[in-house]
């Protein structure tokens, strides 16, 4: 007789840790790769992820068994998982939380994979049966009758109902529980709507690759205003059939309500959602239908390339340049280069679409990597707008705004036309300062001055959330010369308030849209036509269509000429052609004005033409030049701790562990913002012309660390392919 030979698994755990767990298998239990488990782990439970089955354990250990095991099926099927651990591996991150990234909020905390099934109710009696004094109930059966598929309680709830009527009208059985009406698919109606392209679009939707032609990547290059999104509408139309998944990546939140409304015209309830203001429930309810492999096409942000696919046919990547698509912490992917490794997985195309390309997409097009296609004609009759340089030396400033600018404003509005003002700075100034002393207000836990919001007489950081309360004398001299410096958008919109007062002016940054709901609001005011002046920061420079904005102010274009962060400039190009691009998308024709106090720059005067490759030849020319990335692959490592010292020195000790041939560092020093929330920062960059060599060298580095006894505080991140080097 043979022995008994216990099976084991290792599992993954949703913790900052680089190593698994062994557990011993019970004989009844059959477990797979991908699949959630409940774990002893130390003295409670914990929600876990077969990595691998049946793998050797160290020697000398007794393994506790697996508690049970939450589904029969992975969470994670193979390709899903094979894409996260590429992942891991690539951005140097613990596997575990990289898989459990994959997994709504519900099921990393352990709850059933099911969908809590809303009660579907149905009207079956006459309201002559209920008394005369049961008014609402009757009015409730008489409302249901009138609901052909009947409703669910949600439903009847917001009709204005209570779940004490519904539950008087089911005991006296004159409504029944029934089955919700199928919504898979799309109806007769939006399967045969097709958008209409013009002959620009559509010899560009001719050179688009078929999905059917297997794994391809192609950079669809089409100028703001070209209808890239009529585009991808189009492809998905031509290409997916009513049994495949495609997944279409926007970067975002306040993108998704627009995208939605536009693809669900045509694809109806086959359109999902997918962002971090969702419910749980919602999540939960969007997995398991992307994990059932509903034919759905899914909308989301960057998370959203990492879900369980069964069935994708393709992938589009909205505004691909975006940085919104680099996770900024923990789990520091890129969501477009994740799509493009998922699309290489799933043997799909994926399309890449943007006015103004990354450097790292627009080297791999030249390179012949990716495919090029162009869309350089505006969609309609739209033209592209005049963009102006507004030289502000010496000119007076009222609230950050020119004369002239003030004046085209006036004049927009008087021809019945809407203007947007694009401030990059939120807040009513960027600074406090006492003109007797010159004292102005830091923050006590930054390297950083906070920014005076007047709204809510507040002192903000920005970096750490710290705030006060705002004074109107000088903490330091008590002088009531203590006024704010420099231009956010609460400010703008005062002084475009007090200049217009009969122009509704309407703020769009991150505190004018925190309440959910308010940006549909905003577009819904926009949308309307009716003369407006939206003021805003980048959330405005991104997709939004606004056929009756003529006129585009940018109020300070200098930031990024002279930053230390190499990709300063390709992000101020990319941020005011893309504002720009929100002038004269209708019928009107559009003018940006753009105010600097560098006119004579060079990059400016490419600006003012209007033209984006020209830009983009000339910053890879320089990229080439100082051989940095796409020419050359880079890693940053961040340490910080309660002194400088200490994180100097974690990275003096990572640099002559990385002191390779082929590696050449910088650093280590301390970042543009060295102290965040009492915390001192520093960084060590290092580069190579070999991505993989790199890659190897960066996963040594990692394990060392990870096997390190620290001091206490002292923390340490890497990041690779990083959006900024400050």
């Amino acid at each position: 007789m043979e022995p008994h030979v216990p099976r084991t698994a290792r599992i993954a755990l949703n913790r900052p840790i680089r190593r698994l767990f062994d557990y011993l298998v019970p004989d009844h239990m059959t477990l797979q790769r991908g699949q959630r488990v409940t774990i002893p782990f130390g003295r409670q439970s914990a929600t876990g992820l077969v990595v691998e089955t049946d793998a050797q354990p160290p020697e000398g250990i007794t393994l506790k068994p697996v508690r049970s095991a939450a589904e029969t099926w992975p969470a994670l099927p193979p390709e899903t998982f094979r894409l996260l651990s590429w992942a891991s591996d690539y951005y140097q991150h613990p596997l575990g939380e990289c898989l459990f990234t994959a997994l709504p909020p519900a099921l990393r905390r352990g709850r059933p994979a099911v969908e809590k099934v809303e009660p579907y109710w149905q009207a079956c009696g006459d309201p002559a049966l209920l008394p005369g004094n049961a008014k609402r109930q009757k009015e409730l059966l008489a409302w249901l009758k009138r609901q052909p598929g009947g409703a669910g309680s949600k439903q009847i709830v917001r009709a204005g109902f209570t779940q004490s009527q519904i539950r008087s009208l089911q005991e006296k059985e004159l409504i029944r529980e029934t089955t919700p009406p199928s919504t898979d698919g799309a109806t007769e109606e939006t399967r045969n709507r097709i958008p209409v392209l013009s002959p620009a679009q559509q010899e560009a939707a001719d050179q688009l690759p078929s999905p059917d032609d297997g794994f391809t990547t192609t950079l669809l290059f089409g100028i703001t205003g070209s209808g890239k999104t009529e585009l991808y509408l189009h492809y998905l139309k031509t290409h997916l059939d009513d049994k495949h998944q495609a997944l279409v990546l926007v970067p975002e939140i306040n993108l998704t309500p627009q995208t939605v409304a536009r693809f669900q015209y045509y694809f109806g309830s086959r359109i999902a959602v997918w962002h971090s203001a969702l419910k749980d429930s919602e999540r939960l309810s969007t997995w398991l239908r992307i994990r059932n492999g509903e034919p759905v096409i899914l909308i989301g942000t960057r998370s959203a390339v990492l879900l369980p696919f069964t069935n994708l046919k393709t992938i589009v990547v909205d505004e691909e340049h975006d940085s919104s698509y680099k996770q900024g912490e923990g789990f520091r992917y890129s969501g477009r280069d994740t799509a493009v490794y998922r699309a290489h997985l799933n043997h799909c195309s994926v399309i890449l679409g943007s006015a103004t390309p990354s450097m790292e997409s627009y080297h791999n097009a030249l390179s012949g990597k990716y495919g090029l296609v162009r869309l350089e004609e505006r969609a309609g009759n739209a033209t592209p707008p005049a963009i102006k340089l507004l030289d502000i030396r010496s000119r007076p400033l009222e609230g950050g705004l020119s004369r002239p600018a003030l004046q085209a404003i006036e004049k927009c509005l008087n021809n019945g036309q809407q203007a947007l003002v694009f401030v990059n700075r939120r807040g009513f100034a960027p600074v406090m300062m006492c003109f007797d002393c010159g004292h102005m207000v830091e923050c006590p836990h930054c390297d950083t001055r906070l920014t005076y919001h007047r709204r809510d007489r507040a002192m903000r950081c920005h970096h750490c959330d710290f705030q006060t309360a705002a004074t109107e004398h000088c903490p330091k001299c008590d002088s009531e010369a203590f006024k704010p410096v420099g231009q956010g958008t609460e400010r703008t919109e005062d002084i475009l308030t007090s200049q217009f007062p009969d122009t509704p002016v309407v703020r769009v940054d991150r505190d004018s849209t925190q309440r959910k709901g308010s940006i549909q609001g905003i577009l819904e005011k926009v949308n309307s036509g009716r003369p407006c002046i939206l003021v805003g920061t980048q959330m405005l420079a991104k997709g939004h269509d606004f056929p009756n904005v003529t006129l585009v102010v940018v109020v300070n274009a200098d930031g990024g000429l002279f930053s230390v962060d190499f990709r300063a400039p390709e992000q101020l190009i990319q941020t005011l052609l893309q504002v720009s691009g929100r002038a004269g998308r209708g019928k009107k024709s559009g003018e940006v004005l753009v105010q600097t106090c560098h006119s004579d720059h060079p990059l400016l005067h490419s600006l003012a033409e209007g033209h984006y490759l020209p830009v983009a030849d000339q910053l890879l020319a320089e990229r080439e030049t100082g051989q940095l990335p796409p020419f050359r692959a880079m890693a940053i490592f961040r340490a910080e701790a309660e002194t400088m010292e200490k994180s100097l020195q974690l990275l003096d000790t990572i640099k002559q562990q990385a002191r390779y041939q082929q590696i050449e560092i910088w650093g280590p020093l301390p970042a543009l913002i060295a102290r965040r929330a009492d915390r001192l920062r520093a960084q060590l960059v290092l580069l190579c012309s070999n991505r993989k060599y790199l890659n190897h060298t960066l996963g040594v580095l990692c394990e060392t660390l990870e096997q390190s006894r620290l001091p206490a505080g002292l923390k340490w991140a890497i990041d690779v392919d990083p959006q900024e080097t400050g």
